[in-house]
């Protein structure tokens, strides 16, 4: 039977002896957040919350968002972009391994977008998830707000990227991966970010 995994913690020295932080608290004391997993209602609120805070604390200071997901949730992907987008305080993505679908929109959103050299970012069209409709209403129904949200994903890409809607379509078509080198290229990243030991840069 697998152990339940515990949320890391790290020694800290205070007045009254030493205390046990965790880490993703002493990663907002620095400003940092991370998406390590799917976007769904419980990761994006916490996000959320998380952005709200540090944009509170102090306005306009750069905030680290680190990204190793492999997308989920449009409707709930979009509340965070807006969120990004609305906050002072310029956010620097990185991509660590996987940002995919929400998470690669997300991903590109942020205003110095970086990613470590082995990291890939996957864009498509979003699709109907859940059981499959019956009635031809609520499959016309289902259908346009497919589209609809098609074109939101597509114009915040085409935004962040700088390329041409339709060349985002033609892309998202399928499942689209990029590497490192080639997100730069298409505008997906800015920065790959480099070795600090082993090999060459």
């Amino acid at each position: 039977m697998s152990e339940k995994l515990q949320t890391p913690v790290i020694l800290e020295k205070t007045r009254n002896g030493l205390q046990q932080v965790r880490i993703i608290d002493d990663m907002l004391r620095n400003r940092q957040i991370s998406l390590l997993g799917p976007v769904d209602e419980a990761a994006v609120n916490s996000l959320i919350t998380q952005l709200l805070y540090l944009e509170r604390s102090a306005p306009g200071e750069e905030i680290t968002f680190f990204i190793n997901s492999g997308g989920g949730e449009v409707g709930n992907g979009l509340a965070l972009y807006d969120v990004m987008q609305s906050i002072s305080s310029p956010i620097r993505t990185v991509c660590m391994g996987l940002a995919a679908s929400m998470a690669a929109v997300l991903f590109a959103a942020g205003e110095h977008r970086q990613l470590y050299e082995h990291s890939r970012i996957m864009i498509h069209d979003p699709s109907i998830s859940g059981n499959l409709v019956s009635k031809a209403l609520e499959l016309q129904s289902l259908s346009e707000d497919l589209m609809q949200t098609r074109r939101a994903l597509a114009e915040i890409l085409a935004r962040h990227t700088g390329r041409p809607l339709e060349e985002i379509y033609e892309k998202t078509r399928v499942d689209t991966f990029f590497d490192a080198e080639t997100a730069i290229e298409f505008g997906l990243a800015d920065e790959v970010i480099g070795r600090t030991r082993g090999g060459k840069e």
